[in-house]
């Protein structure tokens, strides 16, 4: 391929992190205009005592810079070695679809049931990723 295509999973991943992070500030709004939290406690960035409204969106906000920092990588990596071929752009949209089930799941029900297999889902995309750079390395 070798064109842009690599590219779109990345904005759409980052799209996701901003709107993560709109919900994060719109949340704390609500909850601290209802009297429940202070502004203060988010001064150190370490809210005690944060209400789930708000912290299941943090953690969701902070699974963003884990396990997709190598999901960005890859990308890279399969671009600029010319890797990156249809199977791996395939994957790498699973990879994304994936984050943002699991992410609208982390931040309404947060249930395991459904937030684990879609992480495992991404999860092995992401495995099918490297493994393909890998194997575009050994034979090139």
């Amino acid at each position: 391929m070798t064109g842009y295509e690599m590219f779109w999973p990345m904005v759409a991943h980052a799209v996701l992190v901003f709107i993560l992070y709109a919900l994060l500030g719109w949340r704390r709004r609500v909850l601290t205009k209802a009297g429940r939290i202070q502004p203060t406690q988010f001064r150190e960035n370490h809210a005690a005592n944060e209400p789930a409204e708000s912290l299941v969106v943090r953690n969701s906000l902070a699974n963003q810079f884990e396990l997709p920092l190598l999901f960005h990588t890859c990308c890279i990596l399969l671009y600029t070695t010319q890797a990156d071929n249809l199977p791996s752009v395939i994957l790498a949209w699973i990879f994304v679809v994936a984050r943002y089930a699991h992410a609208f799941v982390h931040v309404t029900s947060n249930d395991l049931r459904y937030r684990s297999p879609l992480f495992a889902l991404g999860f092995v995309a992401l495995v099918g990723m490297w493994i393909w750079l890998g194997v575009w390395l050994a034979f090139s």
